[in-house]
């Protein structure tokens, strides 16, 4: 059975931002072993080089900040949970190494505040909270609509905190190096509270947002670790396990592609029943309906039916509406489930009687299942049926079985899996041109809707920032 939380549990408390240099320092010490080496199993690992592009925009952006001259936001990708290390080693090893070549000086710690996911600390433990407290991170409930504490408290870092703050607009990785996940409007409402609390007290700094763009690429791809991976899975899933064979080593994408193709086949039919007879959920296949579509656009349209069924398992729980995008109902779901786990209406579990614990657990242990539907959706919001086929390259095949492995040990039942490792990697930072916020300030003021068109407007930019930067 997958992994749940069977007892109720007391309120997620709000965890302070405590920036220590100490640890800071420490941490930035130790920074080439926890970029190549895994300590835990869902920790990063196999990072072997960092290589960063246009880095002096970088340089520029914090000389001004420290001057007094603007605030900026680090708006980053997130594709992966390495990426933090990844924008570490760009903040204190790179900038610096760049400041130096061009006689620039910085105060030191070159550093930032950043979000973290408030869940996170559950899967993980309390240390982490404590540790991301210490590098200056600060917690968001990403399920609440509107986490009152944590914005108030970014809020005012942003304008007016010693450093300057990063997020990761995504809201969450998607795994894929090279497709940039629809955008949460978060940061560019950030951006113009910036704004308008500079404005109120009468300071004149100018408010950029600047977007950093992180790739994966294998530096020596090892077709034979992702043929053992494929067969894991094979094996996993009950199909015949088709090794490399030396007449395939010419040609390996072909032979991968089907084995791939064929795995996710295999799985989408056995969610679709599993949705159709155990959730009473018919999932009609496209190849009956249109007889002209292509496989890869039937496996897609599949994909996303058996994505909507997942979410509305856990909608029906819930008694939510079934509208909006993939990942805004998955932070309904999110929220609706930390409600029914972590229980602000019974703030003393210990003073419950048996019977009232019981029935608290057993809420508890219902809303964490029905999540896991949430999860498997968020996992495979940016997967496509034509990622591989359009570039069959080495890092595209890694990243979905990788996606695949995910989902088959979440449904086996693993807590926290190690990843294969598939060879060591290297990653591309690339540091965009800054957005200036404040020059459309004038426009967001006028009005409501005004200042709706202002964000979403931003928040395209911003995408369209990220999907140029991909190379």
């Amino acid at each position: 059975m997958p992994h749940s939380i069977q007892l109720a549990q007391p309120p997620l408390e709000f965890i302070p931002e405590r920036f220590n240099p100490l640890v800071y320092y420490i941490t930035q010490n130790l920074l080439p072993v926890l970029l190549r080496f895994r300590i835990r199993p869902w920790l990063p690992a196999g990072i072997a080089q960092v290589e960063t592009v246009n880095v002096e925009v970088l340089v520029n952006l914090y000389q001004k900040f420290q001057a007094g001259k603007i605030r900026f936001l680090i708006a980053f990708r997130h594709p992966e949970v390495d990426d933090p290390l990844c924008m570490m080693y760009l903040l204190s090893r790179a900038v610096p190494k760049v400041a130096r070549q061009k006689g620039i000086s910085l105060q030191h710690p070159i550093h930032s505040h950043f979000l973290y996911d408030r869940g996170m600390t559950l899967w993980a433990g309390d240390w982490l909270g404590w540790f991301f407290s210490r590098l200056g991170g600060l917690p968001i409930h990403r399920g609440k609509r509107l986490d009152k504490v944590g914005m108030k408290t970014a809020r005012d870092l942003f304008a007016n905190g010693k450093l300057p703050i990063s997020v990761a607009p995504e809201g969450a990785t998607n795994g894929h190096s090279e497709i940039v996940s629809p955008l949460e409007p978060g940061v560019a409402h950030m951006g113009f509270w910036c704004v308008e609390d500079l404005v109120k007290a009468n300071r004149t700094e100018e408010v950029f947002i600047v977007p950093i763009c992180n790739q994966y690429h294998y530096i020596n791809p090892s077709w034979g670790k992702l043929d053992w991976l494929l067969g894991k899975l094979e094996a996993d899933c009950g199909l015949p396990v088709q090794q490399l064979g030396e007449s395939n080593l010419v040609e390996p994408e072909k032979v991968f592609y089907e084995r791939l193709f064929r795995l996710g086949e295999h799985v989408l039919s056995q969610m679709e029943q599993f949705y159709a007879r155990f959730y009473h959920q018919s999932t009609p296949i496209v190849k009956q309906t249109d007889p002209s579509a292509s496989r890869n656009e039937v496996l897609e349209a599949r994909l996303q039916t058996v994505l909507d069924r997942s979410l509305q398992a856990a909608e029906q729980y819930f008694g939510l509406e079934s509208h909006g995008t993939v990942i805004e109902r998955s932070r309904r779901i999110e929220s609706a489930g930390w409600d029914d786990i972590h229980r602000k209406d019974l703030p003393n579990l210990h003073a419950l009687s048996p019977v009232e614990r019981g029935l608290a657990d057993w809420i508890a242990e219902e809303a964490s299942l029905r999540t896991l539907h949430m999860r498997l959706a968020e996992s495979f919001v940016a997967v496509t049926g034509t990622y591989v086929l359009e570039k069959p390259t080495f890092e595209r095949f890694a990243e979905t079985s990788l996606i695949l492995f995910d989902l088959i040990a979440r449904i086996k039942g693993e807590k926290n899996p190690a990843r294969p490792r598939l060879g060591w990697r290297k990653s591309r930072l690339t540091v965009g041109e800054p957005i200036s916020v404040t020059q459309r300030w004038s426009t967001y003021q006028t009005s409501r809707q005004a200042a709706r068109v202002a964000v979403n407007d931003l928040t395209q930019d911003l995408q369209v920032a990220f999907e140029k930067m991909i190379s």
